[in-house]
């Protein structure tokens, strides 16, 4: 017969595998007290952020001396800046290498310092001007508002899109008729008031030059002008030309460009344009030498008025006897 299994009894083995009360609680602490060391952690995080915030990230200068060739890091050297002419040469001599299409578009970017005194700062705006050398023969829409049937004659010459008077007001207002611009006679300017808000910066006015009697004047700028306006504040982009076009044509809208921008902020604020970018429309940006393409009469006329009214002071000044 077989015999049952063996089994060994061990008197006490139960309690001694038991943990001690006291040990549990070690091991496993109480509720309230990982809430505390949690709170006490989230806490910790916020002095750390703070440092973080306080240090200042550290920048690479870049270095003073020029490199040896045309493949270097950048952020090792300060950005080069070219002359325009020198400039405008590089952009071609980029389009033939890449066999890029010659007739691509020439851009610039004007950044600008628009403060002024006692923390203001210069409204960013927007401005039409003919260029001394077309490069596209794109043309805009223009609205001209007049009651007079023959300046309403002289308008549809020109190459107005649309001409009327108060009756057009219903029909812009419900989006039936959508142009780029409007100009008008001084004649009809009181009842165009409904208007204002609708049209908001197009709304015809002088400093813009879309008020007046010279209607020919007036469609040729719009119709056929360049529009530029003020974008993040304070930079200015913009296409002023054809690649394929003289290289003195490209220079000459530069500076046309640049001369209408200097208008908007007076020169004893200190220079208006900071820095210049030009580029094509598939090439890298070039920075420009700034001397020679801002406006110089202006600083010269500046001093003559300084020295009228230093000689006015001393004339009003009494003679000591």
């Amino acid at each position: 017969a077989l015999t049952p299994p063996c089994r060994w009894v061990f008197p006490g083995l139960g309690q001694r595998m038991a943990p001690a009360p006291g040990l549990l609680s070690a091991v496993l602490p109480a509720r309230p007290f990982a809430a505390e060391t949690k709170a006490v952690r989230r806490g910790s995080r916020k002095p750390k952020q703070e440092e973080t915030k306080k240090k200042q990230v550290r920048r690479r200068l870049p270095l003073m001396s020029k490199p040896v060739d045309d493949v270097y890091l950048t952020w090792c050297y300060e950005r080069p800046s070219y002359d325009v002419e020198e400039a405008v040469g590089m952009l071609k001599k980029f389009q033939e290498l890449d066999f890029t299409n010659p007739k691509q578009y020439v851009y610039i970017n004007v950044f600008l310092d628009m403060a002024l005194q006692k923390k203001k700062k210069v409204e960013p705006f927007s401005s039409s001007i003919l260029l001394p050398h077309r490069f596209t023969d794109e043309t805009n829409k223009v609205l001209v508002f007049t009651e007079n049937e023959q300046e309403a004659e002289i308008a549809r010459q020109n190459g107005a899109a649309v001409v009327g008077g108060v009756e057009l007001i219903k029909w812009i207002l419900e989006d039936e008729i959508q142009v780029d611009f409007y100009v008008a006679v001084p004649a009809i300017i009181p009842k165009l008031i409904p208007l204002r808000n609708k049209l908001k910066k197009k709304y015809p006015n002088t400093r813009r030059n879309s008020l007046g009697t010279d209607i020919p004047k007036m469609l040729q700028l719009f119709r056929e002008g360049l529009e530029y306006k003020v974008e993040d504040e304070n930079v200015i982009k913009t296409r002023i030309a054809r690649l394929d076009m003289p290289t003195e044509h490209i220079i000459a809208n530069l500076k046309t460009v640049i001369h209408d921008i200097s208008t908007f902020k007076s020169p004893s604020y200190g220079p208006f344009v900071q820095k210049l970018v030009i580029r094509s429309s598939t090439s890298e940006g070039l920075m420009l030498n700034l001397d020679g393409l801002l406006p110089q009469m202006e600083k010269a006329e500046e001093e003559n008025v300084e020295d009228e009214e230093d000689e006015e002071k001393h004339a009003q000044e009494p003679v000591s006897t």
